[in-house]
């Protein structure tokens, strides 16, 4: 062994590296390694017991087992500064080892690990914890649970709106954490969800106590137009429009007023959904068993309209009893498609009973029993090509239909309705309960149709027509309205003719085109009767102009002139040709 007193300052410890032996090098490197075997691998950023060795005015000196000991400042313990004592453990966190080897430890950031640790874990397994509020803070509270601030939303204080926040500070309150947010280090916790669960518990107590029929006392808490809520003490219950009262309402504002305390029959009890069903209307006798007993089927009756629907109406004979007059039983007439179009909310009817079940408190009704059946002996009045006069009462696609009497309706169609206008909608035409003279064109008894025309009224001027509108004939006519594509024009002896003319045809001989009002010449190139078309240019009154089959007959003599003479006797030296062949 080499003596300190023998060590100068300035020995080569280079040179004196290089002349050790190999074999002591060898047992140098295995000492070493049986050292470093001993000596825990630290790791930083990770949490280890220390014990701590001693402490000055500025730092804390702890033994986490590595080759050196750790400091840490000593105003990390400010807030327990009677944990430091030589002997104690306490948990550390490495933050970082210098290049001495040196630990630089915190507890500060040790104990921060382990509250989000204890955070994390109430979370996950959605415990109660107690937390001590902070201070108050823009739409909330702060609350302090294991030395990390939490927000509380002030929504999530109470079930009620909490006006005054500063009655929570400085008080210690129990929560539930809601949220974490990992990245931001953000947690939002929740007072509210634990007054709710407490209230629900107490609500399913309740209900299961409940049976159906039990006679409640109740205090309207809100009205919505379908029913009413109903404050049984603690649980909520509907009360339905329907079950309101026997006679048909509209809103519940007629029988309930909000904050009224009334008595109620408990009609169902949904223990699964924590749902409660009540009735006020039960408490009361049904109004059916007030019914005349003589009503049977055949009984005539007089009734409110009180409900429409898109199949008929329900009538109201007494307050609380209702029938239903069907939409075939409304009129005789076929062409109904609503309720509407016979009665209205209101309207006071005469009606006989169909139908009548005191058991099932059903009844049905009929008002066109009442009247005569129009359609019998219907021919005798409206056989084909009698004239009448009706009023146009419904419009369709197709048409429309007339009502020549009450019951009875024709059919038109829209092409039934001009011989010469184009229609596209009957409201071209005419409008609803406008009077229209009308002939019957057909009628069938058994599937109760009418049909009827109007043009038919008329004899057909399309005979007249083809004399008058020949090809190449000219007419003057006036433009009644302008399109895209073209004009409407109507010529001046016949005011029923309205032509279509394409905008290229309405080109005058300056260049400028036909417009609205104007009166012009128009030269016939195109007539067809069996069509009922007739196509009329102005522009060709100046200009030579050819229609499509112009085109086509100009195409057809061409290749008629191609046949010539020679090519006629060509053919016969051919026919003669064979003829001899097949005598052969």
């Amino acid at each position: 062994m080499i003596k300190k007193k023998e060590i100068s300052s300035n020995f080569d410890w280079a040179k004196y590296e290089i002349n050790i032996d190999k074999k002591t090098k060898e047992e140098r490197k295995e000492i070493e390694k049986i050292y470093s075997n001993t000596l825990p691998k630290i790791k930083e950023l990770e949490i280890y017991t220390g014990t701590i060795t001693n402490f000055t005015d500025k730092i804390v000196l702890v033994d986490i087992g590595f080759k050196s000991e750790g400091s840490i400042p000593i105003n990390e313990f400010r807030e327990n500064m009677s944990i430091i004592e030589v002997g104690n453990k306490i948990e550390v966190m490495v933050i970082k080892m210098d290049y001495k080897g040196q630990c630089i430890l915190s507890y500060q950031k040790s104990k921060m690990f382990r509250n989000w640790e204890k955070i994390n874990e109430i979370y996950d397994k959605s415990e109660v914890v107690l937390g001590y509020v902070v201070a108050r803070t823009k739409g909330g509270l702060i609350v302090e649970i294991f030395d990390i601030e939490c927000f509380l939303p002030g929504s999530h204080i109470n079930v009620k709106p909490v006006r005054d926040y500063d009655t929570y500070v400085k008080k210690t309150m129990e929560v539930k954490v809601v949220k974490i947010n990992k990245k931001t280090k953000n947690v939002v916790v929740s007072h509210k969800v634990l007054i709710e669960r407490d209230i629900e518990d107490q609500k399913k107590e309740m209900i299961s106590k409940l049976d159906k029929g039990q006679v409640l006392e109740g205090k309207i808490k809100n009205i919505l137009p379908y029913g009413a809520f109903v404050d049984l003490g603690g649980v909520d219950a509907l009360l339905h429009i329907t079950d309101m009262s026997w006679p048909h309402i509209n809103h519940p504002t007629e029988v309930v007023q909000l904050d009224q305390e009334i008595k109620l029959v408990v009609l169902g009890v949904d223990k699964d959904k924590n749902r409660v069903q009540l009735g006020l209307k039960q408490l009361l006798p049904h109004p059916w068993d007030s019914l005349d007993k003589d009503l049977k089927v055949g009984s005539k009756i007089k009734g409110k309209v009180s409900v429409l629907t898109d199949y008929g109406a329900f009538v109201e004979i007494l307050p609380g009893v209702e029938a239903l007059l069907h939409i075939s039983e409304m009129s005789w007439s076929t062409d109904l498609s609503s309720p509407q179009d016979i009665v209205q909310i209101g309207d006071v009817l005469n009606a006989i009973i169909l139908t009548i079940d005191r058991k099932e408190r059903k009844m049905s009704l009929s008002v066109k029993q009442l009247m005569e059946d129009p359609w019998i002996n219907i021919e005798k009045k409206y056989s084909v090509g009698n004239k009448h006069i009706g009023l146009v009462k419904k419009f369709t696609n197709f048409g429309g239909f007339i009502e020549l009497e009450k019951g009875i309706s024709g059919i038109i169609y829209i092409n039934d309705l001009s011989w010469t206008r184009k229609i596209k909608h009957i409201s071209d035409f005419c409008k609803i309960n406008d009077k229209l003279e009308v002939i019957v064109l057909s009628l069938d008894i058994k599937t109760r149709k009418l049909n009827v025309g109007h043009k038919q009224l008329t004899n057909n001027p399309w005979n007249n027509y083809e004399k008058t509108y020949k090809v190449g004939s000219i007419h003057q006519g006036m433009v009644l309205k302008s399109f895209d594509k073209g004009a409407t024009v109507q010529f001046k002896k016949d005011t029923n003719l309205e032509i279509f003319v394409p905008f290229r045809f309405l080109e005058k001989k300056n260049g400028n085109f036909i417009k609205n009002g104007e009166t012009e010449n128009f030269k016939v190139i195109d007539f067809n009767k069996d069509t009922k078309k007739i196509v009329i240019s102005h522009t060709s009154t100046h200009k030579e102009l050819y229609s499509k089959k112009d085109k086509k007959r100009k195409k057809s003599n061409i290749k008629f002139e191609k046949s010539t003479l020679g090519d006629i006797e060509g053919l016969a030296r051919l026919k003669k040709q064979i003829e001899q062949e097949q005598k052969k």
